[in-house]
């Protein structure tokens, strides 16, 4: 499952300072509070003391840093590999399919 953003969550960058995500987080928690407005569900609530609650202490906020650039770093990756893979199939035609099957076909026959 992926990580939740919780700087997105927050709207926040990811090198806010503890003061910015106090403010921030009050401000959204009274905006979004379902007392206040009765059309609000406890579930947004409940995603923001969430995210206030990692993104508020410092070891749990860079425990959470480490892991979300990990997930970061690993979606590139795998953006890279695909984009990698999909600019190498389009690239090839039909023909070039069936003399490159011959080629390693040949290959083959001359070592055995």
């Amino acid at each position: 499952m992926p990580l939740q953003n919780y700087y997105a969550i927050l709207g926040l960058p990811r090198d806010a300072t503890p003061e910015q995500i106090k403010k921030v987080y009050r401000r959204l928690v009274r905006q979004h509070h379902p007392d206040i407005n009765k059309g609000i569900s406890d579930a947004r609530i409940k995603v923001l003391n969430e995210a206030y609650s990692i993104l508020s202490d410092p070891q749990q906020r860079a425990l959470y840093d480490i892991q979300l650039l990990e997930e970061i770093r690993n979606l590139r990756i795998l953006e890279a590999v695909h984009e990698h893979y999909m600019k190498r199939t389009q690239k090839m035609t039909w023909s070039q399919g069936v003399v490159g099957f011959m080629r390693e076909l040949k290959k083959e026959m001359r070592r055995s």
